[in-house]
């Protein structure tokens, strides 16, 4: 048995196309606990998510931590799933589907745009052998993660080379590191927020919640609590936002460590403490809605808030299939595209090099028989 992925069967003369690679995090199959199980295994497994010696690590987590929490993740997971499945699937299909649709407008050569999960289905693997069947020669990953972490974009990257280790026609391959500054970013989210301002008034404090990461990785050299706090400066100005009037905090804590502060459920807590009127939370560092946002900030933040006195609570929705943000998407890719696309490329021109290259081809065996 071969090392090496069997390569999709290639014709002198076909098309070579560009591949766009829509990278996420990932999600159970289902709701049987079974499945979550094996979601948080492969996710908890992975170095880059957990910097702790294997030896220890291996007998925490399949002695103590999958024992547990995939029956109470199942049952969280119970309270956002939908019809279609996983939410964070259900929106990342949707991104996929509309960028693909609208790049295909824009670009007149051959684009294909797949969607590829770091951790469960579909995954990064699915993802190339979809492309490398369809001829692409290259390839742009682009990690739907605002914001650089070693936990999040890295591990995307991780998935894609470990793809790659074992593909004997490797093409060329290009990522995005981040985008927390770019301006059609800032701009998708500032729409997306006055949007939601318009239909339901201005709040008294915007809270904008990133997910944590261990403080220990920011010591190490991990930019990511840098880019975030820049992403929330730069919204704010975008909004014209005094400093009074918006706050930066960090959810998602996971292990008796020390993360990256303030923590999401003691912001709410004060806040509620505060009687604070009207909280809208957003969180800028998720580009589709799932477990986290929807469930750990929608339903167990709101709440913390109002149990501790607040008023009123709304979350603004994550960016997902909003025609600005697939915008956004399109400009950032087409940036990172420069050489790759030929401007003076017609399916007339292609064609005929086709045609070119198959009949220098059997040429080329006519003189081996």
């Amino acid at each position: 048995m071969s090392y090496f992925i069997k390569e999709p069967p290639y014709q002198h003369g076909d098309a070579p196309k560009i591949g766009i690679i829509l990278a996420n995090l990932g999600t159970p199959d289902s709701l049987r606990t079974q499945a979550v199980r094996k979601y948080l295994q492969q996710f908890l497994m992975d170095r880059r998510v957990v910097e702790v010696p294997r030896f220890i690590w291996c007998w925490i987590l399949h002695f103590i931590i999958l024992v547990f929490r995939p029956g109470s993740s199942a049952k969280k997971y119970s309270k956002v799933w939908t019809k279609k499945g996983s939410p964070l699937l259900v929106n990342a299909r949707n991104q996929t589907n509309a960028l693909s649709a609208k790049i295909k407008k824009t670009v007149s050569q051959p684009v294909e745009v797949e969607l590829g999960m770091s951790y469960g289905n579909p995954s990064m693997k699915n993802a190339v052998l979809k492309l490398k069947e369809k001829n692409c020669t290259k390839i742009l990953l682009l990690p739907l993660y605002p914001q650089y972490a070693a936990s999040s974009s890295a591990s995307a990257m991780d998935a894609l080379w470990r793809v790659l280790l074992k593909t004997r026609n490797v093409p060329a391959v290009r990522t995005v590191r981040n985008y927390h500054d770019h301006p059609l970013y800032i701009n998708a989210l500032k729409l997306s927020i006055l949007q939601f301002w318009k239909k339901n008034g201005r709040p008294s404090k915007l809270v904008m919640s990133f997910h944590g990461i261990p403080k220990k990785s920011l010591m190490q050299g991990d930019p990511y609590h840098c880019e975030c706090y820049k992403t929330a400066r730069l919204l704010a100005e975008a909004l014209k936002l005094k400093e009074s009037e918006y706050m930066v905090c960090f959810q998602s804590r996971f292990g008796r460590a020390e993360w990256l502060k303030p923590y999401y459920a003691e912001v709410m807590a004060d806040l509620g403490k505060k009687k604070e009127k009207n909280v809208h939370v957003i969180c800028p560092g998720f580009s589709s809605d799932c477990l986290e946002t929807l469930e750990e900030i929608n339903i167990e933040g709101r709440h913390i808030f109002l149990h501790h006195g607040g008023k009123s609570f709304s979350y603004i929705p994550a960016l997902n299939d909003n025609p600005e943000w697939i915008n956004a998407m399109q400009g950032i890719i087409l940036e990172n595209l420069q050489g790759w696309i030929d401007k003076s490329w017609t399916p007339k021109k292609e064609a005929l090099n086709s045609a070119l290259t198959k009949k220098r081809a059997l040429l080329v065996e006519k003189k081996q028989s």
